[in-house]
């Protein structure tokens, strides 16, 4: 069947604008592939653009291969991160209201700031060279497919999930220590609901490594149109250290870190 992707974009887009659920494009179209979801999200960043958004960076989505079963996918996936999508929280503490998603789960992530534009390596060290911060953040996704129902290519239409990234303290490489690259590997976080431990994650959880996440979006960005690589003054929110979980107005989700000198997080959902 086919399909018009600016018309896919203006129904992807109002659905992330108006907590919309929609059916997976997939299952509409037997041909949508991955090509045509970055297509489509492509559209709709173009539209956002216009409207005066402002790209903040990139999210690497289905890191942790723990939840690839689950979700039917087997590789990761990237999308954007906006001005008005980003929230930075140096108090340590944040309220987020739920009523503009869909679905919402979190994601403890560690977020890479980048002073350089990294080059496509597999080189930790030169790719951890050209990042000026790093920190502790949640990433809160959604599903706009009901049920969390959907394939690979349903969720890149869909800016791979990205609802808001709640972004820590940041702290310079230098301040934390080193060996860094290994204790990124190595450190773990204590995810809490209403001061319930609902799961201990790692830093190898994340394709073995965030800084090994973001190697892997570097070559994945140096086969896509010119001026689509990461550029200067970007963040990266590298994947989820733990499993994604639902989350609901009343709760609060904190995490705690050992290992990697970062302050833990708290937020609090409000309907």
């Amino acid at each position: 069947m086919s399909f018009d992707p600016l018309a896919l974009a203006r129904d992807i887009k109002a659905a992330q604008d108006h907590a919309l659920s929609i059916a997976p494009l997939t299952g509409r179209y037997p041909g949508f592939g991955l090509a045509r979801a970055y297509e489509v999200a492509a559209h709709v960043h173009e539209a956002r653009v216009a409207q005066g958004a402002r790209l903040a960076g990139r999210k690497i989505g289905f890191t942790n291969p723990d939840m690839w079963a689950a979700l039917g996918v087997d590789f990761p996936v990237w999308g954007r991160v906006y001005d008005h999508t980003a929230v930075q929280c140096d108090g340590g503490e944040v309220l987020c209201r739920l009523d503009r998603y869909v679905e919402p789960r979190i994601e403890p992530e560690i977020v890479l700031h980048f002073r350089d534009a990294p080059p496509p390596t597999r080189d930790l060290a030169r790719i951890l060279d050209c990042v000026d911060w790093i920190a502790h953040g949640y990433e809160l996704v959604q599903s706009h497919f009901p049920a969390w129902q959907f394939q690979a290519a349903d969720t890149v239409a869909d800016n791979a999930l990205h609802g808001a990234l709640f972004i820590g303290a940041p702290e310079a490489p230098a301040s934390l220590g080193p060996d860094l690259i290994d204790r990124l590997r190595r450190f773990r976080v204590e995810l809490s609901c209403n001061g319930i431990r609902r799961e201990t994650g790692c830093g190898e959880n994340v394709l073995g490594n965030p800084l090994a996440a973001l190697a892997h979006l570097l070559e994945v960005l140096a086969d896509r149109p010119a001026g689509e690589g990461i550029q200067a003054g970007e963040l990266v929110t590298t994947g989820t250290l733990t499993k994604a979980y639902p989350v609901h107005p009343g709760e609060t989700w904190s995490t705690a870190l050992d290992g990697l000198d970062l302050p833990g997080l708290r937020i609090v959902f409000a309907a």
